[in-house]
């Protein structure tokens, strides 16, 4: 890693955060290496919705490490979890109940992955009772590690983020995904972007949810929303947005939590207009 400052970020006398960084450094520079050089691509879900050996290696090297680290603790990883929306609401009931639960998306961004495109993502979060504490997303492409720790504010490359400041959703740069969930959560997601296109600056779709998020947090976007999203897609995201002064919920504008799949975050000024657009197009997913 480049000039990253691990020290800042401790949790007590556990360094959470360092272990979190040092654990999305190494699988995001394996990842790297893979680039162009992978054997086998599968389909879950859908035909859109595609894992490679690169996703399970990474999982497993970032399962390895916690383990190493916090042997008691639990994980709750994307690789791990049959494909479909069921399953994944399944398997975070059954991780819920769990004291320390590590939220892990080992390639966020799997399809630009595949196809050399560079925009994707590890993100590594960290729940205590149910709650974010620590949330991790590094693009190994740009050398970017976002970090949040719950209470001490969100950085990147050792500086502060904050969201940005636009007060109007017709200045807004916004993005947001095309869902592997052909059934629902596309045609959803698709009401929306017709009825936002014409109502923000503009409109961004580069496929990586965790990393769209980490750029709200950051300022580049001024909010992003997305329709069946799961809690590893948007966990570490969360946190970060809120560290640096941004505002996340559903799409109804109710509290973030584990549980919330319909994702909408702003920068905060932004977020009534932008959740009114969503509903009046019936685009909230609910």
């Amino acid at each position: 890693m480049s000039n990253q400052n691990t020290t800042v970020f401790s949790v007590g006398s556990k360094n959470f955060t360092a272990v979190a960084i040092n654990t999305a450094s190494k699988a995001g520079e394996w990842i790297q290496s893979k680039l162009g050089d992978f054997n086998s691509l599968h389909t879950k879900y859908s035909m859109h919705d595609l894992v490679t050996e690169v996703d399970k290696g990474a999982e497993k090297m970032i399962r390895n490490l916690i383990q190493t680290h916090f042997p008691t603790h639990a994980i709750l990883g994307e690789e791990g979890v049959e494909p479909g929306p069921a399953a994944s609401q399944k398997a975070l009931d059954e991780a819920s109940h769990e004291e320390y639960l590590w939220i892990v998306d080992p390639l966020d961004g799997t399809t630009n992955f595949v196809h050399g495109f560079p925009f994707f993502s590890v993100s590594i979060a960290l729940a205590y009772k149910g709650e974010v504490i620590v949330g991790v997303v590094y693009d190994p492409m740009h050398d970017e590690l976002y970090v949040a720790e719950k209470g001490k504010g969100a950085y990147v490359k050792g500086k502060r983020m904050k969201v940005s400041l636009e007060q109007k959703l017709s200045d807004s740069l916004i993005a947001t995904g095309f869902p592997a969930d052909r059934q629902m959560a596309l045609p959803t997601n698709m009401r929306g972007v017709q009825a936002l296109t014409t109502k923000v600056r503009n409109l961004r779709v580069a496929g990586s949810a965790a990393l769209h998020m980490a750029y709200v947090a950051a300022g580049r976007l001024s909010g992003f929303w997305e329709i069946g999203l799961n809690a590893w897609d948007v966990a570490a995201g969360a946190l970060l947005i809120s560290e640096s002064g941004g505002k996340v919920t559903d799409t109804l504008g109710n509290p973030y939590s584990l549980q919330v799949r319909n994702i909408l975050c702003s920068n905060g000024q932004i977020h009534d207009e932008f959740s009114a657009e969503l509903v009046a197009a019936e685009a909230t997913g609910f």
